[in-house]
C-alpha cells in the first residue's frame, strides 16, 4: 500500500464525528469504485461533517507503522482474511504485525475467558491451546491476563501459531506486562493485530469492538470461565452472528466464574472437556496428538501426583502426605513439572488437567 494511501487512511481511521460504519462504507464504495483513499476522506468531509485531521498532524502515527514495520491490510487487499472480511462488520483495515499469513491459516479456533481466571483455569486454557496446536489448528485470543494469555502461552509452547487481537495501537500494547508475550508471538510465526493507528490508547469501549475480531478469524471460539456479565459473552455472541461454532467448558456450579460458560451449553453451545471435543464441534476428524498418558508410569512419581490437587497445595503439605525428605520430594516434583503433570503457582503446586484422549 502506497505510502500517501497509509497517511490518509490513518487520518480517516483517526477522525471525529462518524462511526466506523460510515467510514466503512464510504471508503469501501470509494475503493471498489476506483477512488483513493483521498477521494474517500474528500467524500467523508464534504457529504457527512466528518473531522479529518491534516496529514501532518499523524506524522508521528506514520513514523510509529514504519518504525514498529506494521503491515496495513485494507479489506479490498488480496491478503486481508476473507473469513473476517466476510463477517457483518468487518474493519476496513487491519495492522499487523508479525505474519500477516497467521491471520489465514487453514484452521483458526479462539480460546478465550475471564481475565480473573483459577490458576486451574489458566492451566486448562494452556493446555487446551497447547494440544490444539499441535494438532495443527493456529489459535487466537485477546492478549489480555487470565485465559486469553495462556491460550497464547500455550500455542507458543506447542511451536504453533497464535494471533493476538489487541484493543488498541501497537504502541499501546495492553496490559503492559504482556508487552514480551507479544513480542514472543511475533517471534514465533504469530502475528498481533489491531483495527486502530499505531497510538491508539486501549479504551475500555474498543475491547467489545475487538472481540468481534477474535470470533471473524476463527472457525469457532472456545470459552473457559466466563461469568454471565463476562465481556467474553460478547465475542461468543458476535460469533453466533458471524456463524462460527461456540464452545464452552462447564465448571463447578458454585463457583460463579463459571456462569457464563454454563447459560453458552443451555444455550447450544458445545460441551468441551478436551480437545477432541473442539476438534469434533469444528467437524474434525478426531485424531488425538502427542497425547500424554494420565499418570505417570514411575510409582514414586505417581503417589507424588495423588498428593498435588487441582488447586494450589504448598509443598509443606506435599512433603507432610508423602514421609519423605523435601529434597527428594522436590526431585519428584521437578520431574513431574517437566513432563507436564503438575505447574508451580506461587509457594505451591496445581495438578494440570490431563485425560486420556483429553486434555
Amino acid at each position: 500500500m502506497p505510502l500517501d494511501e497509509i497517511v490518509t487512511l490513518l487520518a480517516i481511521l483517526s477522525s471525529r464525528g462518524s462511526d466506523r460504519r460510515l467510514i466503512r462504507r464510504v471508503v469501501v464504495d470509494t475503493w471498489r469504485a476506483g477512488g483513493t483513499t483521498a477521494d474517500a476522506a474528500q467524500c467523508l468531509k464534504r457529504d457527512f461533517a466528518v473531522e479529518i485531521p491534516r496529514p501532518s498532524s499523524i506524522a508521528e502515527e506514520r513514523r510509529e507503522v514504519e518504525r514498529l514495520g506494521v503491515h496495513v491490510l485494507r479489506i479490498m487487499d488480496p491478503d486481508f482474511p476473507v473469513a473476517l472480511a466476510s463477517t457483518p462488520d468487518p474493519p476496513i483495515a487491519l495492522f499487523v504485525r508479525g505474519s500477516v499469513s497467521a491471520l489465514t491459516r487453514p484452521l483458526n479456533v479462539a480460546v478465550v475467558g475471564s481475565r480473573r481466571a483459577s490458576p486451574a483455569g489458566r492451566d486448562l486454557a494452556r493446555s487446551l491451546a497447547l494440544e490444539l496446536g499441535r494438532a495443527g489448528l493456529a489459535i487466537v485470543s485477546g492478549l489480555a491476563v487470565g485465559i486469553d494469555g495462556a491460550a497464547h502461552r500455550g500455542a507458543l509452547e506447542a511451536g504453533a501459531v497464535t494471533v493476538a487481537v489487541m484493543g488498541g495501537g501497537h504502541t499501546k500494547v495492553y496490559p503492559p506486562s504482556h508487552v514480551g508475550l507479544a513480542i514472543e508471538i511475533i517471534a514465533g510465526s504469530g502475528a498481533v493485530v489491531a483495527e486502530y493507528p499505531p497510538l491508539s490508547a486501549s479504551l475500555p469501549r474498543n475491547f467489545p469492538e475487538r472481540n468481534r475480531l477474535i470470533s471473524g478469524l476463527s472457525a469457532g471460539v472456545v470459552v473457559i470461565e466466563a461469568n454471565i456479565r463476562s465481556g467474553t459473552l460478547i465475542t461468543a455472541r458476535m460469533a453466533l452472528e458471524q456463524g462460527r461454532e461456540v464452545m464452552a467448558v462447564p465448571g463447578s456450579v458454585l463457583d460463579g466464574r463459571h456462569g457464563g460458560c454454563h447459560r453458552l451449553i443451555k444455550q447450544g453451545a458445545a460441551l468441551v472437556e478436551g480437545t477432541a471435543d473442539v476438534l469434533e464441534a469444528l467437524g474434525l476428524e478426531i485424531d488425538v496428538v502427542s497425547q500424554p498418558p494420565a499418570v505417570p508410569s514411575d510409582p514414586w512419581l505417581a503417589s507424588v501426583l495423588v498428593a498435588v490437587s487441582d488447586v494450589e497445595t504448598p509443598l509443606h503439605d506435599i512433603v507432610e502426605s508423602l514421609g519423605k525428605t523435601v529434597h527428594e520430594v522436590l526431585g519428584a516434583l521437578v520431574e513431574l513439572e517437566i513432563e507436564g503433570f503438575v505447574a508451580t503457582h506461587r509457594g505451591g503446586y496445581i495438578r494440570r488437567p490431563r485425560k486420556d484422549g483429553n486434555v
